[in-house]
């Protein structure tokens, strides 16, 4: 089979692929990122044509992927400099990360991601803000069930740190009704359970923060 034809159908393969993984997860349909896939296959495979040469079809699907997964990837890395107590570290990359236009969806991890590092940094005032923005802006979609309850769950923590413990509850209800398997889920149920019994709960945010 030629390489260009051979590309074409990775590259197509690849952005139904990842569409159809970005609905089953709740995120809805990203155009962008779908755009973007679909571009650089038609590129490669016409430079491919149009040169004679041959592409490496692992090379080309790392590249496609790196590519359109780029803050995605840049959040897992600051994840790796947040658990090891890098926070400065972890919001320059997150910064960089905002900074290479992802889509809605990526846009949405990124800035759940940056909330939790605030929290990290003993800044709940900045977290809440984070994390209200992303609620505001998923209304109209883009954030998966996962991280809807990652931002739930870190989002009463920052309130209940300012002394806000009635819309604490709620988010933590929002987050274990949400997404009850999750371990933000979960953790959001024990935080509920231990005030009821008058204990204190959970005191920080989680340390998993999982982009996909």
């Amino acid at each position: 089979m030629e390489t260009h034809f051979l590309v074409l159908i990775i590259g197509f393969s690849y952005a139904v692929l990842f569409a159809g993984m970005s609905v089953l997860r709740g995120e809805g349909f990203s155009m962008q990122f779908t755009l973007e896939a679909v571009a650089l296959t038609v590129l490669v495979a016409a430079g491919s044509w149009l040169s004679g040469s041959q592409v490496n079809p692992a090379l080309f699907l790392a590249f496609i992927y790196l590519v359109t997964m780029r803050s995605r990837l840049l959040v897992d890395l600051a994840t790796l400099f947040s658990n090891r107590g890098r926070q400065r570290n972890a919001v320059s990359i997150l910064q960089t990360a905002l900074r290479l236009l992802p889509d809605r969806a990526s846009r949405l991890i990124v800035l759940v991601s940056m909330g939790i590092v605030q929290l990290r940094r003993e800044s709940p005032a900045s977290a809440q803000n984070l994390l209200e923005m992303v609620i505001e802006e998923a209304k109209q979609g883009g954030l998966s069930m996962r991280h809807a309850a990652a931002c739930h769950y870190n989002l009463a923590i920052a309130l209940r740190q300012q002394g806000e413990d009635a819309k604490a509850v709620r988010h933590f209800r929002e987050a274990a009704e949400g997404f009850p398997g999750s371990p933000y889920g979960r953790a959001a149920q024990r935080a509920l359970e231990e005030r009821r019994r008058g204990k204190k709960g959970a005191s920080g945010a989680s340390d998993e923060v999982d982009p996909e």
